[in-house]
């Protein structure tokens, strides 16, 4: 028999009765029946129950035991009675009668229970996250993801695509986010960059001649921390096509991403339409470039029905250039106190108010319109807008006014809020959309031009389109969206050297700074690129969405704070004198 078990403490069925066997494993929790001790025996793989009454040789060992002790346990398979059997157990039908005992580890006092789901601080968790990993939720979250990942690779070797490994240790990209730069010992006073991601590389490789290209790659990247965004590392599956458009990019990732929520959904529908929504109306519609599909609501521009009416506050700001008025149409949210609970949403995310509109019956039986709005601007308007949004009695309309980059995003938050609270956004689903047409450009607070997005993705229309106008510049970039939030982020990518530095430079990277940082790209390109594209696909935001987490620290395996420290190992440190003096480095001390 082997030295520390003959089965898990998963195998055993009524099967094994009579059996002598050897189990080992943490003790998940310690039972005593007044002379007959019950212990629930745990490993990787499932419970088993030992049981010792006072005619067992490890009786009085056992009663020494606590929980989280891992022990070794000698005894003798008994089936259990019929009306104790255990159907939530693989190995409910048996229990083990105990005859030796081993103890190959005690524990201290635990600082946090593992035996249920206790809510506990998650500094507690992280300082002691090789406990919180024992606990029946997290451990499955982590062998969850463990499978996505081998499906991932499975799916992608099965579509044709080769997986290659790229560097860690290279320079520094702008990838939208702060690199983490890491000192040279051999060359003082220059710094490697951890890869944003492997961005430039894999367009590489398409340019060595190799056709299709993933990795399961980690990327690092110096960012505010968020519920859904890591702030250090992530991983993402990544994914290169040589000679492809944007459509074939979009056939080739579906059936993977799709295959992968239907294997791993449980019982939760994957839709398999997945509509293209271009960036533009996507904003429009849904305050969002990752809209949640699953409420049906679409805002629209009701400007006209505003444009010199009685209601002076839209009135007099749709007399600026730039500026309109949307709806939100919220059916079956017919009732001031609903109205005014919306309201009160838009103030606490630091808005005046939303202006609405609800029809009910009136005294007379017809159907009227109420609220300040309707007083202000009259029946004629009120009626023209209920006919635009296609609201009845019973139903409301909340409307938010201005330049639509200053209420967009709150728009977009409300209309989330509406879906729910309506009971409109469907439940247990998986609903996805392709966003398209990314502008290529956008402006900063100073009005300063800078890319938008992938700064290696095509413009569409080439050269000619760059000559124009660059906020009118849209990019062949697209992102994949679920449930309200990105799982996938990619492009065509600008294979063509002129194009490249034109685009460069409408950001205000001079031609010698692109020649400097991406020198080895604009180099390959100058030898025959291939047009290529491709994309990546957020592992852990993946699993976080399969697994109904809100928070994506619970489906990493051991993850930084919201402060991107690690509790458990101490990082970040402080470097020795030695190593700073190695590297030729000096701290320059706080304020």
């Amino acid at each position: 028999m082997h030295a520390y078990r003959s089965h898990t403490c998963a195998d055993l069925n009524a099967g094994h009765v009579g059996q002598e066997v050897r189990l080992s494993g943490w003790v998940h929790r310690v039972r005593d029946h007044g002379g007959v001790l019950f212990i629930d025996l745990r490993d990787h793989y499932g419970i088993t129950q030992v049981i010792a009454d006072a005619d067992s040789a490890a009786f009085a060992e056992l009663e020494k035991v606590r929980a989280e002790w891992v022990i070794r346990i000698e005894g003798v398979v008994k089936g259990r009675d019929a009306a104790l059997v255990n159907p939530k157990l693989s190995t409910g039908e048996i229990e083990v009668y105990a005859r030796g005992l081993t103890v190959l580890g005690a524990a201290d006092e635990l600082p946090m229970p593992v035996f249920g789901e206790v809510d506990y601080p998650e500094e507690t968790r992280l300082t002691y996250r090789f406990l919180d990993l024992r606990r029946e939720k997290l451990h499955g979250n982590m062998m969850l993801r463990s499978n996505v990942v081998r499906s991932l690779r499975n799916r992608m070797w099965s579509a044709g695509f080769n997986e290659f490994q790229t560097p860690i240790i290279t320079a520094s990209s702008p990838e939208g986010a702060r690199d983490f730069l890491v000192p040279s010992r051999l060359h003082p006073g220059k710094f490697y960059a951890l890869p944003q991601a492997p961005q430039q590389f894999k367009q590489l490789i398409m340019v060595a001649g190799f056709d299709r290209y993933f990795q399961i790659a980690p990327c690092f990247r110096d960012e505010d921390p968020r519920a859904d965004r890591s702030p250090t590392d992530f991983y993402q599956l990544d994914i290169e096509m040589s000679f492809v458009e944007q459509e074939d990019v979009f056939a080739a990732v579906q059936p993977v991403i799709q295959g992968l929520f239907e294997e791993f959904g449980g019982d939760r529908k994957v839709y398999a339409d997945w509509p293209r929504i271009a960036w533009r109306d996507a904003m429009l519609w849904y305050g969002s470039d990752k809209p949640d599909l699953r409420n049906p609501i679409r805002m629209q521009v009701v400007s006209e029905h505003f444009r010199g009416s009685g209601f002076a506050i839209f009135a007099k700001l749709l007399e600026n250039e730039g500026t309109e008025v949307r709806a939100i149409p919220a059916p079956m949210g017919g009732s001031r106190k609903f109205c005014d609970r919306m309201n009160a949403f838009a103030q606490a995310q630091g808005l005046p108010g939303m202006g609405y509109i609800f029809w009910r019956k009136g005294e007379d039986g017809a159907m009227e319109a109420a609220g300040p709005l309707a007083k202000n601007i009259g029946p004629e308007r009120t009626e023209a807008i209920r006919l635009q949004l296609g609201l009845g009695e019973g139903d409301a309309a909340f409307f938010l006014g201005g330049k639509p980059e200053t209420f967009e995003a709150v728009a977009g938050r409300a209309r989330n809020e509406i879906g729910r609270e309506l009971g409109l956004t469907e439940e247990n689903c998986f609903k996805f959309a392709w966003i398209v047409d990314f502008p290529m450009y956008e402006t900063d607070d100073e009005g300063k031009i800078d890319f938008s997005h992938n700064p290696f993705s095509m413009p569409q229309g080439g050269m000619e389109a760059l000559e124009g106008d660059p906020l009118k510049v849209h990019a062949y970039q697209y992102d994949l969206a679920c449930n309200g939030y990105e799982l996938v982020s990619g492009g065509i990518r600008n294979h063509r050297p002129e194009i490249m530095f034109k685009a460069f430079e409408i950001a205000g990277y001079p031609k010698e700074e692109v020649e400097k940082r991406f020198g080895g790209m604009v180099k390959a390109f100058r030898y025959g690129a291939p047009p290529h594209g491709g994309c990546a696909a957020g592992i852990d935001r993946i699993v976080m969405l399969l697994a109904d987490e809100a928070n994506i620290r619970e489906v990493i395996m051991f993850p930084m704070n919201q402060r991107a420290e690690d509790l458990l190992m101490g990082a970040p440190s402080e470097p020795t004198n030695e190593q700073l003096r190695e590297l030729r480095l000096r701290v320059v001390p706080k304020d």
